[in-house]
């Protein structure tokens, strides 16, 4: 029984990494992803992961599966829709849902248009959904990298993301009106730079499911914003292991199962969660008791 769960992992290297990629990018998106859920932008991060999808394409196009040509294409299309979608906001009267709604669906066409170009429909699939089991070394780099350095940003920009998320007006009063706006773009950029990083193993219809789905989940665990990182973290590295060994044993694709195994925890937590879960809202409570 014990070689089900362990062996995949001890006799396949492939698994190893996809395993080490899947735990680094817990690590990195699962906290990002709580802070975009407590700032109301969770379709944000929808919209990021397919925004990406042009400047990978033009990579691919130029330089095949090549991880630096298609990060770096990533990156570069991810800020560009996120600053026109800005622009958009305040050259406008539109809210800025509606911007990011409609870059990201332009970029998604175009992206996968750029792909059809050149590429077969295999290509279409790669870009798409991602394969974890194919992460080499230099792709581990790279996640480690962005994982570590997320992390550290994080931690240093804690405060100023906090009171920018829940009283943008008193960080405003502290730092001028340029402060906010550097944390929230340095965030964006957090955001965006994950997604290129989870791209590369997820997909850009998968990479935002290990970031959403456990910060979502969290929130049914934990009512502090640490408690909620960790719990996130945690929920997305079980849901990488676990989705891999249905992907092994099941033979299924690797990316959708790892994000299943995120939706079972969520709807798992849905009834059993021991911060407002249905079943615990439906039990009698004490007295002025929460």
């Amino acid at each position: 029984m014990l070689d089900f769960f362990i062996q995949p992992f001890f006799e396949f290297a492939f698994m190893k990494r996809a395993l080490v990629a899947c735990f680094a990018l817990a690590l990195g998106s699962a906290p990002i992803g709580v802070i975009l859920m407590l700032r109301r932008m969770s379709l944000f991060g929808e919209a990021m992961s397919h925004a990406i999808l042009p400047g990978a394409a033009t990579g691919f196009l130029i330089a095949g599966f090549s991880l630096p040509a298609i990060s770096i294409g990533g990156v570069i299309a991810g800020l560009v829709v996120v600053l026109a979608a800005g622009a958009a906001t305040r050259a406008t009267d539109q809210r800025e849902d509606a911007s990011v709604a409609a870059f990201y669906l332009i970029a998604l066409a175009l992206g996968v248009a750029l792909i059809s170009m050149r590429g077969s429909s295999v290509d279409v699939m790669h870009i798409l959904f991602g394969s974890v089991l194919a992460v080499d070394e230099a792709a581990l780099l790279l996640l480690g990298v962005v994982s570590s350095v997320s992390l550290a940003l994080l931690a240093a920009l804690y405060r100023p993301l906090l009171l920018d998320g829940f009283d943008p007006d008193f960080l405003r009063s502290l730092r001028g009106t340029g402060g906010g706006t550097l944390y929230h773009l340095i965030f964006l950029g957090l955001v965006v730079v994950n997604l290129v990083a989870a791209f590369q193993a997820l997909g850009t219809l998968m990479a935002v499911g290990l970031m959403m789905l456990p910060a979502v989940t969290a929130r049914f665990w934990a009512r502090s914003l640490p408690g909620m990182m960790a719990v996130a973290a945690l929920i997305a590295a079980v849901s990488g292991y676990a989705g891999l060994l249905l992907s092994f044993h099941a033979n299924l694709p690797s990316g959708p199962a790892i994000v299943l195994a995120c939706g079972a925890f969520y709807i798992l937590s849905l009834f059993f969660g021991r911060v407002q879960g249905i079943l615990l809202r439906l039990l009698p409570t004490r007295h002025l008791e929460a």
